[in-house]
C-alpha cells in the first residue's frame, strides 16, 4: 500500500502554509482575528489543524495577507485536497475527533516510539484483545458501535503493511503483561500476538520489567510520531480521559524523547523482551 498524504496531513500543511504566510505579513493572532471579525481560536485551530478552512474564508485569509496568485491558487489546491475523505471518516459517528485526527497522523508517520504502561498498542492488539479493552471504557453499550470501533483499531494495523512500512520501537509495562484483559486465553494469545510481531523487521518491543522501580514516564503512555517531510516535524500523542492530546512544541517533544531513550535504556532488550512474553504466554495457559 503506498503512501498518500491523508486529509490530516494536508491540513497540516495547509496551516503551516498559512501560519508561514500571516508571520511574513508581519501580523499576530489577534490582528488577523480583529481585522476579519473571527475569533483568535478560529485562527489557531486552522493554523493548527485542529480544524479545516472554508473556501470563502479562505480566499478573506489569503486577500488580508497579500498573497500573489500562484501562490494562492497552490493552497487553494492543498485545502481542497485536505477535504477529501479518509477511510476513518466512515467511521465518524462512532470515533471522537481526537481519536480521528491521531489516526491520520499515524497512517503518515514513517517512525511511531510507544510507550505503553496499561495495554497493548493499537497497532499489535488481537481483535478479540481490542474488544475487551473497548467494552471496559464502558462507554460503547451499543454492539453495533462497539464492532465498528473494534473494526477501526484492526484497519489502522494496515500501516504495518503499506510499502514502505513505519518502524515502529514498543516499550510494554510490565503490568501490560500481567493486566488479565479479557480473561487469561485472550491474554495469552495476545501475548503470542506480540512474540509474532517482534518478528518482523520493522517492529521492535522491549519490556520494561517491574524491577526497575520508579522511572521517567510514570506521568503515563505516550507516543512520538515522526514524518517524512522536512517541514513536518515530530509529534507527540497523550492519553486522557476525555480524549488524546497531541503536543508539537519542541521543548515537550524534547522532554519525551529524553524519556523514552530512558525507558529504552532501562528495559529489557528485544531478545531477552521476546522470552519474557513468552515465558508470560505460556503462564496464562
Amino acid at each position: 500500500m503506498a503512501v498518500k498524504p491523508s486529509p490530516t496531513t494536508l491540513r497540516r500543511q495547509l496551516g503551516a502554509e498559512l501560519r508561514k504566510l500571516r508571520d511574513q505579513a508581519g501580523s499576530t493572532v489577534s490582528d488577523v482575528a480583529e481585522a476579519l471579525g473571527w475569533s483568535e481560536s478560529k485562527i489557531s485551530r486552522i493554523e493548527t489543524a485542529h480544524t479545516g478552512i472554508r473556501n470563502g474564508d479562505l480566499d478573506r485569509l489569503l486577500k488580508h495577507y497579500g498573497v500573489k496568485d500562484d501562490v494562492a491558487a497552490k493552497i487553494r489546491a492543498i485545502a481542497s485536497q485536505s477535504r477529501q475523505k479518509a477511510w476513518w471518516e466512515a467511521y465518524g459517528d462512532v470515533l471522537p475527533n481526537a481519536y480521528e485526527t491521531y489516526i491520520g497522523f499515524e497512517a503518515e508517520a514513517t517512525s511511531i516510539f510507544n510507550y505503553e504502561c496499561q495495554i497493548v498498542p493499537g497497532l499489535l492488539q488481537t481483535a478479540e484483545y481490542a474488544s475487551a479493552v473497548i467494552q471496559a471504557d464502558g462507554v460503547y453499550d451499543d454492539p453495533d458501535v462497539l464492532g465498528q470501533r473494534v473494526a477501526v483499531r484492526m484497519a489502522r494495523q494496515a500501516v504495518l503493511t503499506r510499502e514502505p512500512p513505519p518502524q515502529l520501537w514498543v516499550i510494554l509495562d510490565e503490568a501490560v503483561l500481567r493486566r488479565q484483559i479479557g480473561g487469561p486465553g485472550v491474554l495469552r494469545r495476545q501475548l503470542l500476538r506480540l512474540v509474532e510481531a517482534s518478528e518482523l523487521p520493522m517492529v521492535t518491543i522491549q519490556v520494561l520489567p517491574f524491577a526497575v522501580g520508579a522511572h521517567r514516564a510514570l506521568a503515563g503512555s505516550f507516543v512520538i510520531l515522526e514524518f517524512a517531510g522536512r517541514s513536518d516535524a515530530p509529534l507527540v500523542h497523550s492519553e486522557g480521559m476525555t480524549g488524546g492530546v497531541i503536543r508539537a512544541r519542541p521543548e515537550e517533544l524534547r522532554s519525551y524523547w529524553m524519556s523514552f531513550e530512558a525507558l529504552r535504556a532501562a528495559a529489557l532488550s528485544p531478545r531477552e523482551s521476546v522470552e519474557f512474553i513468552s515465558t508470560a504466554a505460556h503462564g496464562n495457559n
